[in-house]
């Protein structure tokens, strides 16, 4: 079974490792092209490709797919099935009818929930208490095709996005492995239509999502803090000064007006019911550190207010 594998950042990694191990063909690679990174802005590969480069694959980076130039590498390269894992480009639908077993994808959720670019953070950021992974047939809608093979994990209390992030990279390749066994086998490969009632919408996390609301409950500011780190970091405001959180929890046993300070040893703030305690922070120009270390250095007063702007 030839393969073409499409695939972008490290959460495709793992997948893309599976296909080589498991012994199939992979007549060629396509990613996102090079982008700069970095405060020096160096043009860094993504990490498919370098992934790619290092099994000796040839790498493809179109710019655009509907241009007809991808169409003509694909119809050349001739694969049985294209297999796609956080590409972040949409496949046109003569791609997708190009392969004579389909195209496929893994995705971070279990449909219908979260479809979109975001599901693994939104999962965190709604507070789920269970995510997975979801192989399916790709059709021209957005992450709405047939459903092959699900694969549940439970979030923890505490896991930030980037923590499980890695953790469904794993079961991601697991996941479709399994899912191509089924396609080696010959036998016809499950599908089950998605109940489109049941959909939500997991959309490419924003800096604006990233700015602390008190009058949100603690257990929405937790999740919310965990679902946007590692990127792109909760953010408060101290003194006009920007205070980046990446930990907090609940703090049980205290109440007061939302987004201000209600202890002068530990960085609890109130909020809508309550109050949440910052663990992990980072002040404008400074480094990371531990909240109550930042409150010794800072002499914080009982009252004084955080905000959402400067």
């Amino acid at each position: 079974m030839k393969i073409v594998f499409m695939g972008t950042p490290g959460f495709a990694v793992p997948c893309l490792k599976q296909v080589l191990e498991d012994g199939y063909e992979v007549a060629g690679v396509f990613t996102q092209p090079d982008k700069p990174q970095g405060r020096k802005m160096i043009l860094t590969p993504p990490p498919v490709k370098q992934a790619a480069v290092e099994a000796g694959l040839p790498v493809y980076q179109p710019a655009k797919m509907r241009d007809g130039e991808a169409l003509r590498i694909l119809t050349q390269l001739a694969p049985d099935l294209i297999v796609v894992v956080a590409y972040g480009k949409i496949l046109p639908k003569e791609i997708l009818e190009l392969p004579r077993l389909g195209c496929i994808n893994v995705h971070g959720s279990l449909l219908p929930k979260f479809r979109g670019a975001g599901p693994i953070q939104w999962s965190v950021i709604c507070g789920e208490a269970v995510t997975g992974v979801t192989t399916m047939f790709m059709a021209e809608g957005l992450d709405t095709g047939d459903m092959i093979l699900k694969k549940e994990v439970a979030i923890g209390e505490n896991e930030t996005a980037g923590e499980l992030y890695e953790r469904m990279s794993v079961l991601g390749a697991r996941c479709l492995s399994e899912t191509l066994t089924l396609f080696a086998s010959g036998r016809q490969v499950p599908r089950e239509k998605q109940d489109d009632a049941l959909s939500s919408y997991a959309p490419m996390l924003d800096k604006q999502l990233a700015l602390l609301d008190y009058q949100k409950s603690a257990l929405e500011l937790h999740n919310l803090i965990r679902g946007l780190n590692p990127w792109p970091i909760a953010l408060t405001y101290l003194d006009g000064k920007r205070l980046k959180v990446y930990s907090a929890r609940p703090a049980k046993g205290f109440c007061g007006q939302a987004g201000a300070l209600l202890d002068d040893k530990r960085m609890i703030i109130g909020c809508k019911d309550g109050a949440i305690e910052f663990l992990t922070v980072q002040p404008e120009g400074g480094k990371v550190m531990d909240a109550a270390q930042f409150m010794r250095g800072k002499r914080l007063e009982i009252g004084q207010k955080f905000t959402a702007h400067s």
